[in-house]
């Protein structure tokens, strides 16, 4: 598989399939812990913490039998191809399953590889230079994903709302360093919480031909850094063996932004913008400039996490996504996991770098702060400034011609990559959750049916969709494709145009398409996909052996090129959510479900075009569709709820 192919098929797992319930429950008080059913995964009794009690206990990712899954990724193509590609790939599947064949040697392969003791996940390390580390093109935008807050009636200035942020931020450090944090559960189970290290402390460094990533000690490194009009600050979260109030973070961002007044500084951080390669040169061209820049560069990677100070302000949704998405690539340092985004009006959001963890951890983060603020369950310490708080202290950069030139040439191709890209929020507030559950069906296979009638509407045709599905019920599982279209997706979206099909008619193709929805996600969470076995077959692969003709085969590319890919992460606390598309001929659709309303983040490239047809608003006309698809659903599936009784 490629760079690229391997990272479309990882998009969005900055969004897993999100049990946010789930995510509740982990973080209730312990009161209400004691309800739930003791999971039947062993405690491991040498653990380090809580939090990793289950860690060593869980389940190998497995290799599903080689037969199901041709059989899957046959019916999964089969509503994607005409009689004649369909019996190409048909007869690419039997050679490549015959007995005695090459997909029965790398099935041995990869399961030697899975039944190596030495080797925790089959998939790890492979998906992580394939699908992040060797992938060249920015991060931002095609990798990175945003959060955007709602706002926070009580903190309504920049410096304020920040010291708020950043106690919380550093309560969820504190309990991930402590190992304290609850396990996340599902179906009542544990999951993985090994990527949990990545979270603080961490920093992707640019490296030809595959990056790396760095993790620093938690506990010696007690920093954060400030950005503020391109400038960065270092900021000490501990003074004399104690933690900053939030006080005095205020304080120490009021001076930062104080400080800072006036012209903005060479903008060092645009370089993390570029393609990678460009990126590993220009940080050699900085580092190369002076001997202290390696140093000043070195704080700022071994930071807890980053706080960025933009001197916009964003009102709209629109505006609040595409500032959390990328702003104006200059306040920031992409390659950081974990940046919250501080607005000059008081609003925030984050942006995650996504290569070594998935969107779960971080919506949990995101959710712990929100909520953690909203319900006053933060402890912000001692309202009282000390008087001996040191200052923050700049990075004074060194600076020659051959940096300027490549901050120049970064801030140039930033610029052309955001202005090729368009993104829209659909805030649908006529019902959720609530009113879906009423339906009797799954709010998630909901959402997937409505954009699917979306897309139907606007293109006259269902293309490969991805959504991510995590598999953290294994060790360092991550995510795996589960498949939307299917033959009873593409007969639901056809009766819905059939002016002469009947209501039941309707009803009974939406809910036969549910089921397959349903049951597909049900497999690819626990490790029976497609695609994840498929990219282990063809990695198993040795150098000198040619491909068979199942990954040579045109459909196994198509069947892969997601026209839509789509995620679901949600929390009440959140306003916006979202990341661009993989494939420039489609749409990134990120999407949230909350208890009486929906949120659908679109994404593509301004000039959309789809198979030799321009769509010049493009996001804005799929916008409508899903409007459109999300009233026509609940018109017809109200139909079968009583009528309640009148007050």
């Amino acid at each position: 598989m490629s760079f690229n192919s391997a990272r479309q098929a990882s998009h969005f797992s900055p969004s897993p399939f999100f049990y946010f319930a789930m995510l509740q429950t982990a973080a209730a008080p312990r009161r209400a812990m004691t309800t739930k059913p003791v999971p039947k995964t062993p405690v491991d009794p040498q653990a380090a913490g809580p939090m990793l009690r289950y860690q060593k206990n869980l389940p190998k990712l497995p290799v599903p039998p080689l037969a199901a899954t041709m059989q899957k990724y046959l019916q999964s193509v089969r509503p994607l191809l005409n009689d004649a590609d369909y019996e190409k790939t048909v007869q690419a599947v039997q050679e490549f399953q015959t007995k005695g064949g090459v997909g029965e040697k790398l099935q041995e392969r990869l399961l030697a590889r899975a039944n190596d003791p030495s080797i925790v996940n089959w998939m790890e390390d492979w998906w992580l230079d394939q699908a992040y580390m060797g992938y060249r093109d920015p991060i931002v935008i095609y990798v990175s994903y945003f959060f955007g807050y709602k706002d926070d009636k009580l903190r309504r200035t920049p410096a304020k709302r920040a010291a708020a942020i950043t106690t919380a931020a550093l309560e969820f450090k504190r309990q991930i360093v402590e190992c304290n944090l609850e396990p996340e559960y599902a179906k009542g189970e544990p999951m993985c919480m090994d990527s949990y290290k990545y979270m603080f402390n961490n920093c992707r460094i640019p490296v030809k031909p595959s990056d790396v990533e760095e993790s620093y000690d938690p506990i010696k490194n007690t920093h954060i850094v400030v950005a503020r009009n391109n400038k960065f600050y270092i900021v000490d979260t501990v003074h004399n063996g104690k933690q900053l109030s939030t006080t005095e973070l205020e304080a120490q961002f009021s001076r930062i932004i104080e400080e800072a007044r006036g012209s903005k500084a060479l903008p060092i951080g645009v370089l993390t913008t570029e393609n990678r390669d460009n990126w590993t040169d220009y940080r050699q061209t900085l580092i190369a400039a002076h001997p202290e820049n390696k140093e000043l560069l070195k704080q700022i990677e071994t930071s807890s996490f980053m706080v960025c100070l933009d001197d916009s302000s964003p009102v709209t949704r629109d505006e609040l996504s595409r500032a959390c998405w990328h702003g104006d690539g200059r306040n920031r340092f992409f390659d950081k996991p974990c940046q919250f985004i501080v607005f000059e009006n008081g609003k925030a959001g984050f942006n995650g770098e996504h290569s070594s963890m998935d969107g779960t951890n971080t919506a949990r983060l995101n959710d712990f702060v929100c909520t953690g603020l909203l319900r006053n369950k933060i402890d912000h310490g001692s309202e009282s400034v000390r008087s001996d708080l040191p200052a923050p202290q700049v990075l004074n950069f060194h600076i020659n011609d051959k940096v300027e030139q490549a901050v120049s040439k970064a801030e140039a191709n930033f610029d052309k990559l955001i202005a090729k890209h368009d993104l829209t929020v659909l805030a649908y507030q006529s019902f959720g959750k609530n009113l879906i559950k009423k339906f009797k069906c799954s709010p998630d296979g909901f959402a997937q049916m409505v954009i699917q009638l979306a897309y139907y509407r606007m293109f006259g045709v269902s293309r490969p969709t991805y959504e991510s599905a995590q598999t953290r019920k294994f060790q360092r599982g991550r995510t795996e494709t589960s498949r939307t279209v299917s033959t009873e997706s593409i007969n639901f979206v056809k009766t819905m145009e059939d002016t002469n099909a009947s209501v039941e008619q309707k009803i009974a193709s939406f809910r036969s398409a549910l089921k397959i929805q349903g049951a597909y996600m049900a497999d690819c969470v626990n490790a029976h996909g497609v695609d994840r076995h498929l990219f282990g077959l063809k990695n198993s692969l040795q150098a000198n052996e040619p491909k068979p003709t199942l990954f040579t085969d045109p459909t196994y590319a198509y069947s892969q090129h997601w026209f839509l890919s789509t995620s679901q992460l949600s929390s009440e606390t959140f306003a916006a959510y979202g990341w661009g598309q993989v494939a420039d001929d489609g749409y990134g659709c990120a999407y949230m479900i909350k208890n009486d309303s929906l949120q659908f983040n679109v994404a593509s490239v301004k000039d959309l075009e789809v198979a030799g047809k321009k769509y010049i608003n493009g996001t804005h006309q799929f916008k409508q569709h899903l409007e459109d698809a999300a009233d026509d659903l609940r018109d017809l599936l109200i139909t079968e709820v009583p009528a309640q009784p009148k007050l």
